[in-house]
């Protein structure tokens, strides 16, 4: 589980390095917001969906530790062409693994944020582009 490896992991690190390749974009329809309140970290997600409401571009502003920044980008790697129900279903998958109730979630790259499951007051951070896009998607129906 990371244990001696400590919190900022060079993966970690590496992964918050990410976020400069999804930019915010203030044209995108759908725009939400989600903040931590264990840590304050906020992230403002912007999304475009299909009609049947598959995410088909993203945005991403993080004012986030990097372990938030991390999880973002994990998040803006493998969120296009998902809906609002897969991302639910992944964002609840993920609190529960964070705290230690289920096997990692099927999210490409969860294993680089093993580390962070022992830091509970980085566990917001985490969650936030998940929250953020859920936000974003709270009024966009499927056609």
């Amino acid at each position: 589980m990371g244990v001696g490896k400590g919190l900022y992991t060079p993966e970690i690190l590496a992964l918050a390095m990410e976020l400069a390749n999804t930019p915010w974009d203030d044209a995108l329809p759908h725009k939400g917001t989600a903040r931590s309140r264990s840590c304050g970290s906020t992230i403002d997600v912007a999304l475009a969906t299909d009609p049947a409401g598959a995410v088909t571009a993203l945005g991403l502003r993080p004012h986030a530790c990097a372990v938030g920044q991390a999880s973002a980008a994990l998040f803006a790697r493998s969120a296009l062409g998902r809906n609002k129900a897969e991302i639910a279903q992944s964002r609840s998958a993920l609190a529960k693994w964070l705290v230690g109730d289920t096997l990692r979630p099927v999210w490409p790259g969860l294993e680089n944020l093993e580390a962070a499951r022992a830091y509970p007051a980085r566990h917001g951070a985490i969650m936030l582009a998940w929250d953020a896009a859920l936000d974003a998607l709270s009024g966009v129906r499927a056609t």
